[in-house]
């Protein structure tokens, strides 16, 4: 679990940044105390860096960031116009590379309810489309499980040849076979003590299906060749970009081994039906790729609005592509629009942008951070004795905004003013 630590001026100058980062999971901390792992620091420009490798420093003003270099703090400076891609880089750096990223509500509760699943030493399996970060997930599961310091292996089971899958498997010894010259422990056992994630699981065939549900129930394998069947002590993962009831259906996958994987299933969403993720996803990836660059390149409004609006058949990899394409293009630190290069076009989807009200059922890149802003809202209001104006001042927006952001909570059954300011109008 990811914890930040937000200095007096911040907590009182980005109100809709903490609360936004507390409603992705992580877990605001106080001031005071000894320093923990996975802890990262936000203060203000002039403030003293309690540990400057895992501090960002933050300001307002024009949209820039500076990566972790050195042991020096990451620095990040935007306004609220630019709040979505800032709210998103002050993530990806506070959360670090190892975190997974994920903005909408849906993608936040999967990873949730994962770290959950994490705690019991359960099968579970993961079924999406191809490229929807189902590794991603399985990488989570075993970082937060009590096998998080034992081994993580992965094994796609439509790239191994299948002729030799069995062996790679479950191990074999000297001789079993032609050209098995020396012992080999296999995969599961390579795993002991840790997680075991068998991805493309559709693709395993029949007769060895059979084997692995062996496996499962008696958690032991018996390599080729061998008479004594070895103990293991492995989690598995399995994963699967087809439906496994339709392939159970279809006489292609053992019912008795779906029901044996599926102890508890999890289901990754196409990166087209959880838009609010695009940002997020985004501004992690610029930051993986941008390399030694001293100003690490901001997205333009326009450039986001092009990625949201984008349908992504190729799910997340595909949006990897297209930022890795933009980081070449950009010479500046910009990416604009025309950097945003895709591989065909799509049919465009509605957008707008946080302040501009949407037409009912739109997609709204704002939405990224409406879940917490109500309630840092509803907050700062009470904090301020309902005085919008001052409210205003705190969050960093006009009191246009503010009355247009109350109007809109009003709408959506959500009453977010002070009590004793409830007869006054928005």
């Amino acid at each position: 679990m990811r914890s930040i630590v937000p200095s007096a001026a911040v907590a009182d100058s980005h109100v809709t940044l903490v609360s936004s980062l507390r409603a992705q999971g992580f877990v605001v901390g106080a001031s005071s105390g000894r320093p923990q792992p996975n802890t990262a620091w936000l203060i203000a420009e002039g403030e003293a860096s309690p540990v400057p490798a895992r501090t960002v420093i933050l300001s307002r003003g024009a949209a820039q960031v500076t990566p972790f270099r050195d042991g020096a703090p990451a620095r990040l400076s935007f306004d609220h116009a630019d709040a979505v891609v800032g709210n998103a880089f002050a993530r990806a750096l506070a959360g670090g590379p190892e975190l997974p990223t994920a903005a909408d509500p849906e993608t936040l509760a999967l990873f949730a309810l994962a770290e959950r699943v994490a705690a019991a030493d359960i099968t579970v399996l993961i079924n999406g489309p191809t490229g929807t970060g189902k590794e991603v997930l399985a990488r989570a599961i075993h970082r937060n499980s009590g096998r998080a310091d034992g081994p993580f292996i992965a094994i796609n089971c439509a790239a191994l040849p299948e002729t030799m899958l069995e062996a790679m498997l479950f191990g074999h010894v000297k001789g079993s076979y032609t050209g098995a010259s020396s012992g080999g422990e296999g995969f599961f056992r390579a795993a002991n003590g840790g997680t075991i994630v068998l991805d493309e699981i559709a693709e395993m065939p029949l007769p060895l299906q059979a084997k692995l549900l062996r496996v499962l129930q008696e958690r032991e394998v018996v390599p080729i060749g061998a008479t004594h069947p070895v103990p293991i002590d492995v989690r598995v993962v399995a994963c699967a970009n087809r439906d496994l009831q339709e392939e159970v259906a279809a006489g292609r996958f053992r019912a008795d081994l779906y029901y044996r994987l599926s102890v508890f299933p999890l289901t990754t969403r196409a990166l087209a039906d959880r838009a609010q993720d695009v940002p997020a996803l985004a501004a992690t990836m610029i930051l993986r790729h941008a390399g030694v660059r001293p100003i690490v390149p901001w997205p333009s409004h326009e450039a986001i609005a092009k990625l949201v609006a984008h349908d992504w058949p190729g799910n997340v990899r595909e949006l990897e592509n297209v930022i890795q394409r933009a980081l070449l293009f950009c010479g500046g630190d910009t990416i604009e629009a025309d950097h945003i290069m895709f591989d065909r076009a799509s049919a465009p989807r509605p957008f707008v942008f946080a302040d501009e009200p949407a037409a009912p059922g739109a997609t709204t890149l704002g939405s990224v951070v409406q879940l917490s802003e109500f309630a840092a809202i509803r907050e700062t209001l009470k904090a301020c004795g309902g005085n919008r104006i001052e409210t205003a001042r705190r969050l960093g927006i006009s009191e246009r905004t503010l009355r247009y952001r109350l109007a809109k909570a009003r709408e959506q059954g959500e009453e977010i003013a002070a009590p004793h300011d409830r007869r006054l109008t928005a």
